[in-house]
């Protein structure tokens, strides 16, 4: 049974480490700037993974001059623009809840990439799939509450759902020639060079490692120091989820390991729930309900890759 559903394993869990990963930084981000914890992330994330790679299995992260292009567009792409896109919307006073609706609509450009790029079949029930899971998110967001509808801001969230399906749709092809581990070492690497040059290392406000911070919700009065929850975000928010994505990638088809990470919102909501005692209404918990829906319809689908 595992043999046979080891993908949807992989993504899941992704998807679950992820969402965790979305209350530390909530805690985090009370003391540094979005885009500065996207450069700690992705620096931090690929000295300690590429580390262990080379010392390891150091031929995996060999490239040809021709993939080289290609990696840096993933890396800078899928890597540091998914989360510059997903930080301007918020910064810019977008709804998280709308920023991630737009975010998630990268499955349907998936789909549209595949059946009309590729001339590849589609299954119509990943369409249906895909039609719920994005009600559901609309339900789970009730973006109709306190709309910002900054045109920046916007615009970073599309931007981020487009990076979002180049990540899946590169990491799909590079997912049949190069291990979990070494295509994850090189989009690291390339955001990491991307966010150092648009950020120089010399001015990180590094007081933010000493810095005792809160946890909130029902955690609210204990305090842990930011070099720890940093620790937590480098590898248990960045390398093991990617790890899990990847892996995943390589058992299924992109469209089908998109629509499974629409499961990333639901999770987000419940460890909110849980930590931040941040409640869920009715309707919210029906949008929940039909996000997992569609994503039971995606995998019975399994569109055919070209």
């Amino acid at each position: 049974m595992f043999t046979k559903h080891r993908g949807e394993f992989y993504l899941v869990m992704g998807a679950i480490v992820f969402s965790f990963n979305g209350v530390i930084s909530t805690i985090v981000l009370d003391h540094i700037s979005p885009f500065r914890l996207a450069q700690v992330r992705s620096v931090c994330a690929f000295l300690i993974l590429g580390a262990i790679t080379f010392a390891v299995d150091r031929n995996s992260l060999r490239a040809t001059k021709k993939q080289l292009p290609v990696l840096a567009v993933y890396g800078v792409i899928g890597f540091a623009v998914v989360q510059a896109g997903y930080f301007l919307g918020i910064q810019r006073g977008v709804p998280l809840s709308l920023v991630l609706l737009i975010e998630f609509t990268a499955p349907i450009w998936i789909v549209l990439w595949i059946k009309y790029v590729r001339k590849a079949f589609v299954p119509r029930s990943m369409w249906l799939a895909i039609g719920l899971s994005l009600l559901g998110l609309f339900l789970l967001a009730q973006v109709w509450q306190g709309l910002t509808f900054d045109a920046l801001g916007l615009f970073g969230a599309f931007i981020s759902a487009l990076a979002l399906t180049t990540y899946f749709l590169l990491g799909k092809k590079f997912g049949t020639t190069r291990s979990s581990q070494s295509l994850t070492v090189w989009g690291l690497g390339m955001a990491a060079l991307a966010w150092s040059i648009a950020m120089p290392l010399w001015q990180f406000p590094f007081e933010v490692f000493t810095i005792e911070m809160d946890l909130k919700g029902i955690f609210a009065g204990s305090t842990l120091p930011g070099w720890a929850l940093l620790l937590w975000i480098v590898v248990m928010g960045t390398i093991i989820p990617y790890l899990f994505v990847i892996s995943g990638l390589r058992l299924l088809s992109e469209s089908t390991a998109s629509v499974i990470g629409m499961s990333e919102p639901v999770l987000a909501g419940i460890f909110a729930w849980i930590w931040l005692e941040q409640g869920w209404n009715a309707i919210q918990l029906f949008g929940a309900v039909i996000v997992l829906a569609g994503i039971y319809i995606a995998d019975r689908a399994r569109s055919v890759p070209a």
